[in-house]
């Protein structure tokens, strides 16, 4: 029999084993960090063995340009290992494109702030939000878009609606899950699943064509493209320990 500090390490290691066990996709090694932790969390060893690499690890913007630039568009800055703008700047979006993968993030925005998620973007269209679904980044108690759950965080923007009562307060962090696989897409916030759509399915085509996406015609169509996250609205945006994990 065990006693002392050997008995408590052993039901710490059995606890944590457990939590892996019920966390969601995309934590079994947990690639989002505490949402009270202030600047950027390093990837773990078990992380990057896992498969998760950084896009964006508190120090360097070399994973990111700006949408139709070679440059990162003026604007953003890093801040004590936090992305950061105020105001309406120019979208970012990734060098690299991705098609099936786990992607996470933590993330908060200023009273009214409003800001999103691009996944499978194009540069077909002068917007990147005309190809590419959106997670919606949004303080909700203090956006228009917050009154409908179609348009508030967490939701597939117009499409998708998201639950109530998930999103913290603004100017508080939160932390976003994304993970397609094929034409499967699920929407994570703070440890819940908001939402689960399939691109392309009858379901999916009836809500586009009821949607200001149908004069777009090939939004969400690519099997491969870009991640951007929106800086064209204004208020604040903070974006910590962004990740990635590639699926097959």
């Amino acid at each position: 029999m065990m006693h002392g500090a050997a008995a408590r390490a052993a039901i710490i290691s059995q606890l944590a084993l457990l939590a892996i066990a019920c966390a969601p996709p995309g934590n079994s090694t947990p690639a989002s960090s505490s949402t009270t932790a202030s600047g950027a969390t390093p990837l773990t060893a078990e992380q990057r063995a896992g498969g998760w690499r950084s896009l964006f690890d508190g120090t360097s913007t070399a994973a990111w340009r700006g949408y139709k630039e070679a440059t990162m568009p003026a604007g953003w800055q890093i801040v004590d290992g936090v992305l950061t703008k105020k105001g309406s700047v120019g979208d970012l979006m990734t060098k690299d494109q991705f098609g099936n993968f786990e992607l996470a993030l933590d993330w908060k925005v200023s009273p009214g702030g409003n800001a999103g998620v691009f996944y499978r973007g194009t540069e077909d269209y002068d917007k990147i939000y005309w190809s590419a679904p959106e997670y919606q980044l949004l303080d909700d108690a203090g956006h228009p878009d917050g009154q409908s759950r179609l348009t508030s965080a967490g939701s597939d923007y117009g499409l998708y609606p998201s639950p109530a009562g998930v999103v913290k307060p603004a100017d508080q962090w939160n932390s976003t899950l994304i993970v397609i696989k094929g034409n499967t897409v699920q929407h994570w916030l703070n440890g819940q699943k908001l939402l689960e759509y399939d691109l392309g399915s009858p379901d999916w085509q009836v809500k586009v064509k009821a949607s200001k996406f149908v004069a777009y015609p090939k939004y969400g169509l690519a099997q491969k493209g870009y991640i951007a996250i929106q800086g064209d609205h204004d208020g604040a945006l903070w974006i910590r320990n962004v990740r990635i994990k590639e699926l097959p």
